[in-house]
């Protein structure tokens, strides 16, 4: 069973935002648990997300590095980004944020998941998408508040980083892994 008819299913009485920042809003809900239990739950509202594992010509991947202020350190990830408002097309999302965030182009892009990446904590939808054919031919085009380095690395290398741990992006992991598994 699924849904607002499951046993499990908790009644939202209200919801508020508590705050909002650009990317994100802090919602409030009161809700009543199954056994009757009323009180409050807090989550993150976010959009929807693409992220894209892109191949060059030569088979490697075109990574970020990006400065992630959350945990302190330059991040090893793959490029992202929300889905705007406006995007009817996630293919054409995925092509924007790949060419904003790398300056690379890809002849194709195929959607190979949706994910919820942390559905106790946020509401957003992560699609994953691979690119093939990238080339270097966009102007980067960065929003204000990112610090991105663009780099390749071969796929066996960050097959090997996911699998050691030492990939921490979970977008990226996540991306790179289920690649290594479809191709099994």
């Amino acid at each position: 069973m699924d849904g607002p008819d499951d046993p499990l299913a908790w009644e939202t009485l209200a919801s508020e935002t508590d705050y909002s920042c650009p990317g994100f809003d802090v919602r409030r809900d009161d809700v009543r648990l199954p056994d009757g239990t009323e009180t409050d739950y807090h989550s993150v509202a976010e959009p929807d997300a693409v992220v894209v594992l892109p191949f060059t010509e030569d088979g490697d991947v075109v990574v970020v590095e990006e400065w992630r202020q959350a945990v302190g350190r330059v991040n090893l990830g793959l490029p992202a980004g929300g889905v705007e408002p406006d995007d009817d097309d996630l293919a054409a999302a995925a092509r924007r944020e790949l060419a904003e965030e790398t300056g690379y182009e890809a002849a194709a892009v195929e959607q190979v998941t949706s994910v919820e990446p942390a559905n106790g904590l946020l509401d957003a939808t992560h699609h994953h998408f691979v690119a093939h054919g990238c080339t270097p031919t966009a102007e980067r085009d960065l929003d204000g508040n990112e610090s991105i380095r663009t780099a390749t690395r071969t796929f066996g290398d960050l097959r090997d980083r996911a699998l050691a741990g030492d990939l921490r992006d979970g977008r990226a992991a996540l991306g790179v892994l289920r690649h290594a598994l479809a191709a099994e």
